[in-house]
């Protein structure tokens, strides 16, 4: 049955994409907080700009004003200019001075009507002002406004007491001015000239300004309202494509963690192309290899113990007939059974360490350029000088120099090849030939190992790269293989990320061939 960690149709429904699937997690983490951002930041400049778009045309209704009453004053009889600065203050709810040209006070409109707005004191309104005014300053600190100056009544009232009406003087135009209330309402304020050194000032509480500011805000505080409950909407849809898989995965990888692989149901989210995707495919794939790894090894230590059984059994029989037989020629018999013994698992110990650090000296070792054709030379050589090949002859097609250059870790590849040659030896038949070559084919390099032994059948030319699978001649010596050599030599060459298998020859009666394929280094 095949394992739930590795399938690709283990998805679950709640952890499906559909319009959103091929964007990265970083474009919808930034979508979120860039459209909650700029949404804010549209309101803030749209208000600002409203604000400043309201105030300049209540400054330009003030200097209007200020500008036809100078221009009236100066077309009517001085006994009626009082009554007209009275009717015009009262209609434009404004206070209007006429200062002389020595600075005195001359005319208010307020001796005639009365106040036509009140300055509020602050302490008398209620906390929602108070909210309101903070509100206010937050507002223009965010924007960088720069606050106004406070409107104070002078205690002497002289033209000197009015900087507009000062600069007003000087430029003999209309000047404007803004201020604030104790309340922060604005006082907007112009002063014009008038024929004969005379200046004259108005001034507008316009409280109107502020209610009409505070109700866009208040507008505007809604439509945030609504955006932020559109991001609550959209870090929820982050949750759902974010948070609720990388969870499940996190709960698998747990229970992996904890020895319950096989299990285990790692959501693989083939629909995804994100980052999640990818994350859910890598650990569903992770740990289908590590519940691999754990039957390889459950499997390793079985047949290590069944082979180590066997030698042992041969030795307890041995040891137990030397003390009931007393005839030295089957003593001597049972001595060399012992010996054999011994011999075969030394043997058996060292090639199962060697099994079992083969892996793990791959994954930490460092390859670097390999010249294949020294190094089978060198091989070649040490088998013809220093070991047991009985008559066998090894020959040994050298490949132009430097022309079979591959990037590896050079002892492992040497003991792969190693264990290949020792293989054909051992099948050869006395006085046979084991040819060795290394050719550069387009990008790869490839080794091929001739003998002419009998050859591999069909059937078993897979199996006989499995651990502890051995077949061996007849005429070989008891206890020379342990049955992983081939194994090993695998193990090696997929950890180079290439490839090895055997075939039939294709140019001799009978016999093995060999191939090792492994990538050409790129020397460019």
């Amino acid at each position: 049955m095949a394992s739930d960690i590795n399938s690709a149709k283990n998805e679950e429904a709640d952890l499906t994409l559909t319009w959103s699937g091929r964007w990265t997690l970083a474009h919808r983490i930034l979508a979120v907080n860039v459209l909650t951002l700029v949404l804010v930041l549209l309101a803030i400049f749209y208000l600002d700009s409203y604000r400043n778009r309201l105030e300049k045309e209540r400054v330009q209704k003030v200097a209007s004003e200020a500008t036809m009453a100078a221009t009236a004053l100066e077309a009517i009889p001085p006994a009626a200019q009082e009554r007209l600065l009275a009717n015009l203050s009262k209609e434009n709810e404004s206070r209007i001075r006429l200062y002389g040209a020595d600075g005195q006070l001359i005319m208010d409109s307020w001796r005639q009507t009365g106040p036509t707005y009140r300055l509020r004191d602050p302490a008398t309104q209620r906390w929602n002002k108070d909210v309101a005014r903070a509100l206010d300053r937050g507002f223009n600190a965010l924007v960088g406004e720069e606050p106004d100056e406070d409107f104070v009544e002078p205690a002497t009232d002289k033209a000197d007491a009015w900087s507009e009406v000062i600069a007003s003087r000087k430029s003999g135009i209309t000047e404007t001015e803004i201020r604030l209330a104790p309340e922060q309402t604005p006082v907007f304020s112009a002063a014009a000239p008038v024929t004969g050194g005379a200046t004259l000032l108005v001034t507008d509480n316009d409280r109107a300004f502020t209610r009409t500011v505070r109700k866009q805000r208040r507008s505007l505080l809604i439509a945030l309202a609504v955006v932020a409950a559109l991001s609550v909407l959209l870090s929820l849809f982050l949750a759902r494509t974010i948070v609720r898989p990388l969870r499940r995965i996190a709960l698998a990888a747990h229970r992996v963690r904890l020895g319950r692989a096989r299990e285990v149901n790692v959501p693989r989210l083939p629909s995804r192309t994100d980052e999640i995707g990818l994350l859910a495919r890598s650990i569903s794939d992770m740990s289908q290899s590590l519940r691999q790894r754990i039957d390889n090894i459950e499997a390793f230590a079985a047949d290590v113990t069944h082979e180590l059984k066997n030698p042992l059994a041969s030795l307890r029989s041995a040891v137990d007939g030397l003390e009931r037989i007393e005839d030295p020629a089957l003593r001597k018999q049972l001595i060399d059974v012992i010996r054999q013994d011994i011999v075969r698992l030394d043997r058996l110990i060292s090639d199962v360490s060697e099994a079992a650090r083969t892996d793990a000296e791959l994954a930490r070792a460092r390859f670097e350029l390999v010249d294949l054709g020294a190094l089978i030379g060198q091989l070649v050589s040490s088998w013809k000088e220093r070991r047991e090949t009985g008559n066998v002859r090894i020959a040994f097609a050298r490949p132009r120099r430097a022309s079979a250059i591959v990037m590896g870790e050079p002892g492992r590849l040497a003991r792969a090849i190693d264990n290949i040659i020792d293989n054909a030896i051992s099948f050869s038949p006395p006085g046979g030939l084991v040819e060795v070559a290394a050719t550069h084919v387009d990008d790869e390099i490839r080794i091929r190992i001739d003998d002419e032994g009998p050859g591999v059948p069909p059937e078993l030319r897979e199996a006989i790269f499995n651990r502890f699978h051995s077949v061996r001649p007849e005429t070989e010596s008891f206890g020379r293989h342990s049955g992983l050599g081939l194994a090993i030599a695998r193990a090696i060459v997929e950890g180079h990320d290439g490839e090895i298998d055997v075939t039939d020859r294709d140019d001799a009666p009978s016999g093995a061939r060999f191939t090792i394929i492994l990538k050409a280094a790129d020397r460019a």
